[in-house]
């Protein structure tokens, strides 16, 4: 195998470029499609309550230390574990994590082929006259055809492929530093226009006045999860990116700021689709559809209607741009280095063989159904190894790697910049590393599992 030269490798240039490439990580489709039915399946503000304390508490320490394994390494997922634990199983993390990538992108390119198509049906102005049923078999129409669905999920992985090809500083800091203030301009616009609409009110009140009597078990869980998810922690991306930041920058800094624009951007999407939901007197528990069936019911409806639902898809493309750029840069940077192999390579290799899986992920999804495995079809055990397993697994192994394995000594000189920085709470940062976040984490994965669901029956 070729041996790595660090001082080769490529690397994010600025401070601005981390947060926005490890920003656009994190932010995707996860904030925009799934956050706002997911509180709204949950009773709104209570949710949204619980969701912000768990991003502080457990979000940010998990990634700062996911940043921390990148850097001190400044290896790939798997090839970090080698390096800082070599002669051990540490480095099953990696494999996991690079995986659970490998999956992720596979199914993810599906949807995100649909965003491309919801755009040219919004140019087109296809949602004109329909009423829920007919947007809903225009969908199931759509995603059965087989062909136009494989036609856009190819695209969208070219233009993925395109920006990782580039490098790091060229391509992945280049173009998420253009994307990130492209999205949050959209959603900004977005949620001027939701919040003037009559009856608005209502939709800011279900999102922001929390009603304590909705906290349950379940809800604490799914709260817990989504904060989890939402920060694309578990799969190597994070550490990934971690080994691209340079020696100069506050790791703690990068992680909160991340963390923030993260939830942010989810909490800018609730405000540009809840007061919208209830000025047309939609349920806002409306479920999976809400983005794809029920938001283009309602911009038929709204004054400006054909604008808004132009942008609106388009912050849904580059949303989950910014998330497929990391995903495949996971396994490109394996590919890279721990195979030798040139970057430009490994990235057309990396995208044909992930792409290759994702055809038959969409075919599972319509017109080819029997690609499945009991109950589910190709698509959605791909969707439910990594998410429920494969991720939360990597994350709790994560924490413990560097709550008990890693000296603190090494946590601590990285988190400093070599005592450069003065790091304040930083036993409270290892207490939740060590206890706290496993438990939390290990939770999530018995809930993904099914396991309280079961033994409460």
């Amino acid at each position: 195998m070729a041996q790595l030269n660090p001082n080769l490798r490529d690397g994010f240039g600025s401070k601005l470029g981390v947060i926005a490439a490890a920003a656009g990580s994190a932010v995707g489709l996860g904030n925009i499609w799934r956050f706002p039915y997911v509180v709204g399946q949950n009773g709104g503000g209570a949710f949204l309550l619980v969701y912000l304390l768990f991003i502080l508490v457990i979000g940010v320490p998990v990634m700062l230390s996911e940043f921390v394994v990148g850097r001190r390494s400044q290896r790939n997922a798997l090839g970090a574990f080698k390096k800082l634990a070599p002669g051990t199983y540490w480095h099953v993390i990696g494999i996991m994590g690079i995986g659970a990538a490998f999956f992720i992108l596979s199914f993810y390119t599906t949807v995100s082929g649909w965003t491309l198509e919801y755009l040219v049906f919004s140019l087109s102005s296809s949602f004109e006259g329909k009423d829920k049923e007919e947007l809903n078999v225009m969908f199931e129409q759509f995603r059965m055809s087989g062909l136009k669905p494989l036609i856009y999920q190819m695209i969208f992985m070219f233009f993925t492929a395109f920006i990782v090809f580039k490098g790091v500083k060229n391509g992945i800091e280049k173009y998420t530093k253009l994307l990130m203030p492209a999205l949050l301009l959209i959603i900004v616009v977005l949620c001027v226009r939701a919040v003037t609409l009559p009856g608005a009110g209502q939709g800011l009140v279900f999102l922001f006045k929390p009603d304590f009597m909705k906290i349950t078990g379940d809800v604490v869980l799914q709260a817990l999860g989504q904060a989890f998810f939402s920060l694309s922690i578990g799969m190597g991306a994070l550490i990934t990116y971690g080994s691209y930041i340079n020696s100069e920058n506050n790791l703690s800094n990068s992680a909160f700021s991340v963390t923030l624009t993260d939830t942010l951007v989810a909490v800018l999407a609730g405000v540009a689709i809840f007061p919208a939901v209830f000025a047309f007197g939609i349920q806002p528990e409306a479920g999976p559809g809400l983005v794809f069936i029920t938001l283009p019911m309602i911009f038929e409806q709204m004054a400006g209607g054909y604008f808004f639902s132009l942008i609106f898809f388009l912050l849904l493309v580059i949303a989950a741009l910014t998330s497929t750029i990391s995903v495949l840069e996971v396994v490109v940077a394996y590919v890279s280095e721990e195979l030798g192999m040139n970057r430009k390579k490994a990235t057309v290799l990396s995208a044909i063989s992930i792409s290759v899986l994702g055809i038959f992920c969409t075919l599972s999804q319509g017109p080819m159904p029997e690609i499945h495995i009991g109950n589910r079809n190709l698509f959605d055990i791909l969707e439910f190894v990594s998410a429920n397993i494969m991720l939360p697994l990597g994350g709790l192994l994560i924490v413990l790697f560097v709550g008990w394995y890693m000296k603190k000594d090494e946590v601590f000189d990285e988190i400093s910049n070599k005592n450069k920085l003065k790091v304040r709470f930083k036993w409270l940062y290892l207490y939740i590393i060590k206890f706290v976040a496993p438990v939390a984490i290990a939770l999530v994965f018995l809930n993904g599992l099914g396991f309280f669901g079961a033994f409460s029956n």
